[in-house]
Formats: structure tokens, sequence, C-alpha cells
């Protein structure tokens, strides 16, 4: 059995969680999670827009480009993409050398592009892509 106390502690709870809630619900934003919407999640591509996905490139010694994943540098897309303005040619060159100390036996990279597409949609569909390279390092 709760005490006239206890009940109001948990009323006083309970209305500052649902002020939280309403406020980060009208005027949050990702940063307030949980008590903000995560937008991720709560909105959607407008369906004759663009869509846009970033990707880094490895140059080989042999000249082909390979696509890098977490394994490669230890670091998630989403870490990266988050990162844009940060991926100097100096960091790439950092990212080489981490690629070498993972993977010793493994191709040598001679260079590293952030690459860019965006495809533009119609009705949902994907359509034409285009491709950009934001930065890179070494022969791309």
């Amino acid at each position: 059995m709760l005490t006239a106390t206890g009940r109001r502690l948990r009323l006083g709870g309970l209305v500052v969680a649902a002020v939280l809630l309403l406020l980060g619900t009208t005027v949050g934003g990702d940063d307030d999670f949980p008590f903000g919407p995560f937008r991720m999640y709560a909105t959607a591509d407008d369906p004759n827009g663009r869509v846009l996905s970033t990707t880094l490139e490895a140059v080989t010694a042999g000249g082909r480009g390979v696509a890098v994943d977490e394994r490669d540098i230890g670091l998630r897309r989403a870490e990266y993409e988050g990162q844009l303005a940060g991926l100097t040619p100096a960091v790439l060159h950092q990212l080489v050398e981490v690629h070498a100390r993972r993977r010793p036996g493994g191709p040598s990279w001679i260079g590293l592009r952030v690459v860019q597409t965006e495809y533009l949609l119609l009705h949902g569909t994907p359509g034409a892509a285009r491709r950009s390279v934001l930065a890179s390092w070494g022969t791309s």
C-alpha cells in the first residue's frame, strides 16, 4: 500500500515525464531522445525528391576501386556519414594506415575517396544517379 507521499511522488514523476514528452514532441529533436522524436523513424523521404548515399571507396595497387566496409577500417557507414566535413585528405590517409594495420595480408590501398551518390526519385522509384567525389587521398 502506497503512502500519500509515495502517491504524490509518483504523480509528480508522471507529470514531469508527460511535460517532457509533450515538449520534446512539439519542439524537440534527435538529441532529446527518448523524450523527443527520433526523426530517422518519424519522417519519410519525398517520393519525388532525392536520396543521398555516401560510401568510401579504396583504390588498390592494381588500380581497382573496391568498397570499404567496417571490417576494413573499424568505422560504420553512419559514423563517417556523420563526420563528412572532417573527412579531409589527411584523415583519409590515416584510414588507409588503419586498414594496413587491420588487414596486413590484404590488398594495399594507394587511394581512398569519399563518394556520394544522389538518386533522384520518381514516385518512390530510384531513377537517375549522379556520383560525386567529396574528398580523396592518393591515387583516385
